[in-house]
């Protein structure tokens, strides 16, 4: 009986469906670059699971006759092609990373029907059209990367069923309307950064976000005041909101017990009013702001130096406001501070001093905003 298995055995390790697939998925890419990974697969030489890069397979047992392909992750060697339906025939893969090359058209339907995957990164490509709705029936997927492509279309609402999903990133497509009104409570990561994605920020979409620590929605068209529950997500970490059209802040102190582990916030380049919250200071972790050109008026906190609690901050970008009065002198002091408040309406703050440039605006023009403001 083992004699009999052994041409098995030794002719084919892959299971034939795997191998189809493959060699499909080979032959749709034009012209692969001599060297790189794509180029070494020879389909008659050798036996896909042992292809010299780029595939990675289970291990035969005397129970599972034939590998299976549980990984594809290719080179960025500038492959180009459209991406093949038959890939749904590979019911094993788990890992498929294409991300660094010059895939095109639309990302086929079939990909989101893997019952295995669980990573899929195709970032950095020339993919078109709209995200496919039947993402929803990827349960097992962990992890969703489609930046830097040409998407179209919504940010799919079925993306709030996907249970094991925690890392979303769609930055720098073309996607617009609004943030789904319902999103993921295991969600540890969402980018969406460089969209037309506009609207609000609503509560009833991240509060149950209990395990989110970066939220990155920078180059936008959201709008809106920022409330106070948006920083007090206890496990947040990183937060980036710069270059929207946010007009308002409201910062509450966080719970004197609580867990936050706020370290960096970017608001900058928004059109927020009103003066800086005190509140900030007490965070204790946070040690990254940046508020930089907004219409923030009245003085700099002098908590923001003397009571910050924990750590001090040690990035601080206030510049392009119309923040008037005196710079508490502990920042000047602090060798160990990077930041600056140039281009306000502050008192004793030479464009000399690196922290101070560039200048502050003229008297006129801060005369004419106090009158406005």
């Amino acid at each position: 009986m083992l004699l009999s298995l052994l041409p098995i055995l030794t002719t084919s390790l892959t299971l034939s469906s795997d191998i189809a697939a493959l060699a499909d998925f080979k032959s749709s890419i034009t012209n692969p670059r001599q060297f790189s990974c794509l180029f070494k697969w020879n389909f008659t030489a050798s036996d896909p699971c042992e292809f010299p890069c780029g595939i990675s397979c289970t291990t035969r047992s005397t129970t599972n006759l034939y590998s299976r392909i549980t990984a594809i992750t290719l080179d960025p060697a500038g492959y180009s092609g459209r991406l093949p339906a038959s890939f749904a025939n590979l019911t094993a893969l788990e890992h498929l990373d294409l991300s660094g090359n010059a895939f095109y058209g639309r990302i086929p339907r079939s990909l989101f029907t893997l019952p295995s995957l669980k990573t899929l990164v195709l970032a950095s490509n020339s993919f078109a059209g709209s995200i496919p709705k039947l993402v929803a029936k990827s349960s097992s997927l962990q992890k969703l990367d489609l930046s830097r492509n040409l998407l179209t279309g919504t940010v799919p609402q079925s993306l709030g069923s996907l249970s094991s999903l925690t890392t979303v990133d769609l930055s720098y497509n073309r996607l617009t309307g609004s943030i789904p009104g319902s999103l993921l409570p295991n969600l540890v990561e969402l980018a969406l950064r460089g969209n037309s994605i506009n609207g609000f920020l609503k509560q009833s979409a991240f509060s149950p976000l209990q395990s989110i620590q970066v939220i990155e929605l920078a180059g936008n068209r959201l709008e809106g005041k920022l409330e106070s529950w948006l920083f007090l997500l206890p496990s947040m970490q990183q937060m980036d909101l710069s270059n929207n059209s946010f007009t308002g802040l409201s910062v509450q102190s966080p719970p004197v017990n609580g867990t936050n582990q706020f370290v960096a916030i970017d608001l900058g380049f928004n059109h927020i009013k009103g003066t800086l919250p005190v509140q900030l200071a007490q965070f204790g972790s946070l040690v990254s702001v940046s508020l930089r050109h907004n219409l923030l008026t009245g003085h700099v906190p002098a908590e923001y130096c003397t009571a910050k609690e924990g750590v001090g901050f040690r990035r601080l970008f206030l510049d392009g406001n119309f923040l008037n009065g005196e710079v508490p002198k502990g920042f000047f002091e602090n060798e160990n501070f990077v930041g600056s408040f140039g281009d306000n309406c502050l008192e004793g703050c030479p464009s000399s001093m690196v922290i101070c440039s560039p200048a502050q605006k003229p008297q006129s023009v801060c005369m004419k905003q106090q009158h406005t403001a």
